[in-house]
């Protein structure tokens, strides 16, 4: 659950406090969490897990991308990333590059790209019930040391 904005300013830093709160009101389970996104909250969804990505089971980024972030703290968080190939929104080489920074660490990363899709990448992920499969595959373990 991410908030969207409707001012169009995240305030991701300041959401991430509230998580606290949302697992005190809630049966969560902790090595569960998951965060997805698109568009701005695929945008929202890479910054989050580079800042927090001891939080998170795996992540899901839909059409987003990373600015003046680097990828090696998400290097050991399970990765799933989907883009339409002719997204004139959010372009697909901000995916491809973060995709392969994770490559090179050797991260467990898919990339979905979808041809002849614009930007509404969404529509097809969120349909695609191998998505749900992989998330629940996904536990959060102990990762001290990995940062």
């Amino acid at each position: 659950m991410l908030p969207n904005p409707a001012n169009g300013s995240p305030r991701w830093t300041r959401w991430a406090g509230s998580w606290t709160t949302v697992a005190a009101d809630y049966r969560i389970d902790p090595s569960r969490i998951y965060v997805t996104g698109l568009s701005m909250g695929g945008f929202g969804t890479w910054s989050l897990a580079v800042r927090h990505p001891e939080r998170f089971a795996a992540i899901v980024p839909i059409c987003g991308g990373l600015r003046d972030q680097g990828v090696d703290r998400i290097r050991h968080l399970p990765v799933w990333t989907f883009h339409g190939e002719e997204d004139t929104t959010v372009p697909i080489r901000f995916t491809e590059e973060i995709v392969a920074g994770l490559e090179a660490l050797g991260s467990d990363v898919r990339f979905t790209r979808y041809p002849g899709v614009g930007h509404d990448s969404w529509t097809r992920t969120c349909d695609d019930p191998d998505l749900y499969d992989w998330l629940l595959a996904h536990h959060r373990t102990d990762r001290a040391g990995e940062s």
